[in-house]
């Protein structure tokens, strides 16, 4: 199993490091236009292989796309981040270039290769690359919605006071600030509502936080976050690469679920071996169902910022 990551900057040195670690992979490539920069990531990395216990290979390379040759998996993170205050909207302009680019090099050398895209905007950015590639709808996927769960999930295990590992719940929708879709009502602290345990208004901030979950840190840090990012990459990479048929909320092309048409947006989708396996379409309310229309509404309005 070969993975290639690029850009090696702190989101994708973080994604192959966590894929190195959970050892499922062969080999994990390290690409940036750095001169240098990737090779050093991957020299540091793999000075840990004996400290942490894993096998993988990681090699890095500045801007030579032969070395990610017959990759299964391809992560995309370059493009620049944000900084406080910005937007991942206002990135659609330098990122829609950088990331048009770099998924047509790595198709030239990995043909049959699942793309996920990190991105931002990375709705529009996964949109982007179904209308500029020529690979099927099941092997382009945008990370979002399985990184903003996880947020929504730290959020509920701190307002119950709880382990996290005993709080389940799913974000959908754009990701955005003003996109994202917190299932609330569908959350649970081991089978049983949250309802129960918070208020409705405990539970409203919880929803409210997790929306600025990136913001939050970007304001903290300077800069996007990287751990949270690295880790919600590469649960979907071991998931399609071990073939587990597991369940994530991903940024899909949707063709009538849900109602919605033409527009990659956070959705339950199952992974497996051909990436996108079904996008599962859950029972949502009428409140649910008018927020993710306005959150497609959002998405359309910044699809139409791309030049196709």
């Amino acid at each position: 199993m070969k993975v290639t990551v690029v850009g090696a900057g702190a989101v994708g040195a973080s994604c192959a490091e966590y894929i190195a670690i959970k050892n499922f992979a062969s080999e994990v490539v390290l690409l940036d236009i750095k001169e240098g920069y990737a090779e050093g990531k991957a020299m540091d990395l793999m000075q840990t292989a004996s400290l942490n216990g894993f096998d993988t290979k990681i090699v890095g390379s500045t801007n030579d796309y032969s070395k990610t040759a017959n990759s299964d998996i391809v992560v995309i993170t370059s493009g620049i981040p944000r900084k406080p205050g910005m937007t991942r909207e206002e990135l659609i302009g330098i990122n829609a270039g950088i990331v048009k680019t770099v998924s047509a090099n790595l198709i030239e050398h990995s043909p049959n290769t699942i793309i996920i895209v990190v991105s931002n905007p990375m709705d529009t950015m996964t949109y982007l690359v179904h209308k500029t590639t020529d690979l099927p709808k099941n092997r382009i996927i945008g990370m979002g919605g399985a990184l903003d769960s996880a947020r929504f999930k730290y959020r509920l295990a701190e307002a119950l006071g709880a382990p996290i590992s005993d709080v389940d719940g799913m974000v959908i929708g754009g990701h955005s600030d003003k996109g994202m879709v917190p299932l609330t009502r569908l959350a649970t602290r081991n089978s049983v509502p949250v309802s129960e345990f918070i208020t409705a208004d405990r539970l409203e901030q919880v929803a409210a936080d997790t929306k600025v979950g990136g913001a939050t840190l970007t304001g903290l840090l300077g800069t996007s976050a990287w751990y949270a990012p690295g880790a919600a990459v590469s649960g979907l990479v071991q998931a399609i690469a071990c073939d587990q048929k597991k369940i994530f909320p991903c940024s899909t092309l949707l063709e009538g679920e849900y109602g919605l048409n033409d527009l990659c947006i956070g959705a339950p989708v199952v992974l497996g071996k051909n990436g996108i396996e079904k996008i599962v379409e859950i029972e949502l309310n009428d409140a649910e169902k008018a927020k993710l229309a306005e959150s497609a509404e959002g998405v359309k309005k910044t699809n139409g910022l791309l030049e196709l």
